[in-house]
């Protein structure tokens, strides 16, 4: 495969740090749609088969995804170039968000409004979840209910089975513990 000019690279990797948000689904798309059917430098084959191992890695899979593809197209130093310039935007708006906070919480009332915003998204987030839960708190649902939240938060918070092994266990335990007719 012929070599992606770096600057070129450099350029896709910037822009796409800079103008894509929500993570690295969106990237991975804007990725596909810029180097397999815009530009044609990389087959639809190949990038469904870097896509697989980078889901597969441990860590950031956007960033193994895109260290990968900027290998095939550039070598190692297209992979180090394109992982700087994908991160380096959000690092830096990360860190100008993270100065405007600390600065506005010298404020009283930036901070109280702040402080408000946080009372009503951790209120929302118990509201949705209360509304998922609600249906499995009924009197004859309520001790299976109990019973696996409680072996799975204690599993968990005691290190003795991981997240994937919890929903395993509890798909089984659910299955062998039937629910109770309602009442």
């Amino acid at each position: 495969m012929p070599r992606f000019p770096i600057g070129a690279l450099a350029g896709v990797f910037f822009r796409m740090g800079t103008t894509i948000f929500g993570g690295g689904d969106p990237t991975i798309a804007a990725l596909r749609r810029e180097f397999v059917d815009r530009r044609q430098v990389l087959p639809h084959q190949q990038f469904g088969v870097l896509f697989a191992l980078a889901r597969i890695t441990p860590g950031t899979n956007m960033l193994a995804f895109c260290a990968g593809l900027a290998y095939l197209l550039s070598g190692w130093t297209g992979a180090i170039v394109a992982i700087v310039a994908v991160s380096l935007p959000s690092a830096i708006i990360a860190l100008v968000l993270l100065e405007s906070f600390e600065r506005l919480m010298a404020h009283p009332v930036a901070a109280a409004a702040i402080g408000a915003m946080v009372a009503a998204a951790v209120g929302l987030m118990f509201a949705a979840s209360w509304s998922l839960l609600r249906p499995y708190t009924a009197r004859a649902r309520l001790l299976r209910t109990v019973a696996l939240a409680a072996a799975a938060f204690f599993a968990i918070s005691r290190g003795l089975l991981s997240p994937l092994q919890v929903i395993a266990l509890a798909a089984v335990i659910g299955a062998l513990w039937p629910e109770a007719a309602p009442q």
